[in-house]
């Protein structure tokens, strides 16, 4: 599906059971910013968060998409977006600082469109991070983070998410890898209901360890562990949408 990219100075959003792409203002400048809408009356939306973009990340990310995707068929209105450096959003990367910022520039769009209407944030590897880091200050209804980086994988590769995405996405400005200093930082715990999803056999963010960080959270968040997914979910993105909707169809009516 294609549409015009919208630079947006006044309230828009798509019709119902309509799609489309516009460019909303950020702290960096412009966020480039994907929303669907459910045909249905909508419940509320959904905030997906995509990996690293100095590896390739980007709002086309199949599991970025399988999140929206989900979070659609529960009828929520689904907003993937660039972060700073990628796609046509202006900026360059800041080592999740400035990404939480813009994270939450578009949840604050969207509540200014529906101010009484739930959130749910969601997030995969890089995303996931920033998604937990600006759950505290976004007060979602639900939080989703599917492999997170606590850790990195000892024996992990470069990451490279540009093979997983449906598009080609890539970051300006910034040259280099990934750092396990980005993750040092530990975020708290928000107080709503939180879902992670990781494959027991992720080869870039070490499941052992992530499981030992978890048991620091109270409560832990609930969990759904794959096996033989690995950490790009290729072939699982099933799956990765069944947790999903499962997970809100058990929360979102007690909202």
């Amino acid at each position: 599906m294609s549409a015009a990219v919208r630079d947006v100075k006044s309230p828009w959003l798509p019709a119902p059971g309509g799609a489309g792409s516009l460019l909303l203002e950020g702290p960096a400048g412009k966020i480039e910013t994907w929303v669907a809408v459910p045909p249905e009356p909508a419940k509320g939306f959904a905030v997906v968060c995509h990996p690293h973009p100095l590896q390739g990340g980007a709002l086309s990310n199949k599991v970025t998409y399988a999140l929206a995707a989900a979070a659609l068929k529960c009828g929520l209105i689904a907003v993937r977006f660039n972060f700073r450096g990628v796609g046509k959003s202006t900026g360059s990367y800041d080592e999740g600082r400035g990404e939480t910022e813009d994270a939450l520039a578009v949840v604050a769009w969207m509540r200014e469109r529906l101010p009484q209407a739930g959130l749910l944030l969601a997030g995969f590897s890089f995303g996931a991070w920033i998604a937990l880091k600006a759950a505290v200050r976004a007060q979602p209804a639900l939080l989703i983070t599917v492999a997170p980086p606590f850790t990195l994988s000892r024996n992990a590769r470069p990451l490279s998410f540009s093979r997983t995405a449906g598009e080609g996405g890539t970051a300006r400005g910034a040259s280099g890898g990934v750092r396990a200093s980005e993750y040092a930082e530990q975020p708290p715990r928000p107080a709503v209901p939180w879902l992670m999803v990781q494959s027991r056999d992720d080869e870039i963010v070490s499941y052992e360890e992530t499981q030992r960080v978890l048991t620091r959270y109270r409560p832990p968040p609930e969990q759904v562990t794959l096996e033989g997914a690995g950490h790009f979910f290729h072939g699982r993105l099933g799956d990765v949408e069944a947790a999903t909707t499962g997970f809100i169809r058990k929360h979102w009516s007690t909202e």
